[in-house]
């Protein structure tokens, strides 16, 4: 069975300043998606599904998912404050989405095989897509509690324009994750001999190894991820703290280091030599359009993708 590409599509770009993931960056107004369909179909992806908000549903259809007919099958499904389980209801005051796993968790009724989780708006490469669509398709039918996950090398996910949030990985002889810290500012610093560094939760600057595997949020379930989500999500909702805190959010990380911890699950960390980029920052995006540029002069890709 071919893997499903779901892309996380609900968000807003706050910091870039408007729906980034509409943005047309390519030679024909593709957007960074556009490039990652394409990789994922020459993986060997056989379905996308997306996870986006219903009220950019009529925006999304004519610009995005029109293109594809005919090229791939298509689904969307939709995050909402909401879509809570049976019992829980939205705290007053909330409007911020609850979060990574909870956007992933919209795609329970419409994929039934393993599948990839990226963001639409991070450019990760054709070998990156290679290695997670190996890595799917090589699973053994009926497979659960079997993850992956691509872990970029730190120094091909860097912005020139500002910190980035990485979760920095660790992982044992196995190549099986052991941890996910999320790391919120890491930046290179000029006064430091131009080391990547962190800032730790006391406000000082760490050095990071320039290889260090982090998560893009690259990675790969099987369907038995959605009951060990909808399981925990109950438990999250079920602490005060995290209803009390009207900006707690349900993060892929926190599942997944939930179940490494526990035993329940493995995961994987797969080594691309893809350099990711993306539009974090408004000041990215003439670097991401020459970029785009370079890949379609030099045959990576066609000038015009679908």
């Amino acid at each position: 069975m071919k893997p499903t590409l779901f892309l996380l599509a609900a968000g807003m770009g706050s910091r870039y300043g408007g729906l980034k993931q509409l943005d047309g960056l390519g030679p024909n107004g593709e957007t960074i998606m556009d490039y990652s369909i394409y990789d994922a179909i020459q993986a060997g992806f056989g379905k996308i599904v997306w996870v986006i908000r219903k009220d950019f549903e009529e925006q999304f259809r004519t610009q995005i998912l029109s293109k594809y007919q005919g090229q791939v099958p298509c689904e969307l499904c939709f995050q909402a404050l909401d879509a809570l389980p049976e019992g829980f209801k939205v705290p007053e005051g909330r409007v911020k989405p609850w979060g990574t796993n909870h956007a992933v968790l919209m795609g329970k009724d419409v994929i039934k095989e393993p599948f990839c989780v990226i963001n639409c708006d991070d450019f990760y490469g054709r070998d990156a897509f290679m290695q997670i669509g190996k890595f799917l398709s090589g699973l053994k039918e009926g497979s659960k509690n079997e993850y992956a996950m691509v872990g970029f090398r730190c120094c091909n996910t860097l912005s020139e324009n500002g910190s980035v949030a990485r979760g920095v990985c660790a992982y044992n002889e196995k190549r099986h994750l052991t941890d996910v810290v999320e790391r919120t500012e890491i930046l290179r610093q000029p006064d430091k001999g131009n080391a990547i560094c962190y800032k730790d939760e006391q406000g000082e600057w760490q050095p990071l190894e320039e290889n260090v595997p982090v998560s893009m949020n690259m990675w790969g379930f099987t369907p038995d991820y959605f009951e060990h989500s909808e399981a925990y999500f109950k438990e999250f909702l079920s602490d005060p703290k995290n209803m009390e805190n009207l900006k707690a959010e349900f993060f892929i990380p926190l599942m997944v280091n939930k179940l490494i911890n526990e035993g329940t699950s493995t995961v994987e960390v797969l080594d691309t030599t893809s350099k990711w980029f993306g539009v974090t920052y408004a000041a990215d995006r003439e670097a991401t359009v020459e970029r785009i540029k370079k890949l379609v002069e030099e045959g990576v890709y066609p000038n015009k993708l679908f």
